[in-house]
């Protein structure tokens, strides 16, 4: 395994996504660092099932159904995005960061912040729900065309 900064970006193949998330966080070694290890935990404990992998060249992404969030780190922010935020229910307002869009939504979390983890483990709960229920909804092309061909005769 390669131990320079390069291994924990690009990864090697024997490498798993756990690994690298691993890597990242030692590499880190300041509160980013311990910002992304408590988060990833506090994902895991609210979804057990969740798969951790590591996509374009270096983001820890969590994924149940779908991508669930990502996360970013910056000199200033840990940024925690989830891909359908903009479709989850936030009563306690944790989104604070890409609120314009359509699709997605994100938590920045600077040095110092505290995380409501209560508030946290529900949304994630809920983001893995909303994934669940797309795929479910989504029948195979052919069933959707006979449905179709039924409805119009």
């Amino acid at each position: 395994m390669n131990k320079g900064k390069s291994g924990a970006k690009e990864g090697n193949a024997d490498d798993s996504p756990s690994r690298l998330i691993d890597g990242r966080i030692k590499e880190l070694g300041d509160w980013r660092g311990a910002t992304l290890a408590r988060v990833r935990g506090l994902i895991k404990e609210a979804c057990p099932d969740v798969v951790e992998t590591w996509k374009w060249r270096g983001v820890p992404v969590f994924e149940h159904a779908g991508i669930i969030c990502t996360g970013e780190t910056y000199k200033a922010v840990v940024k925690l995005t989830f891909a359908h935020g903009a479709s989850l229910k936030d009563p306690s307002r944790l989104f604070n960061s890409s609120l314009e869009g359509n699709m997605r939504r994100a938590i920045d979390i600077r040095d110092g912040d505290k995380i409501d983890e209560r508030a946290f483990k529900t949304l994630v709960r809920a983001a893995a729900d909303f994934n669940e229920a797309k795929k479910t909804k989504k029948a195979p092309a052919g069933a959707r065309g006979k449905v179709r061909a039924v409805g119009k005769t």
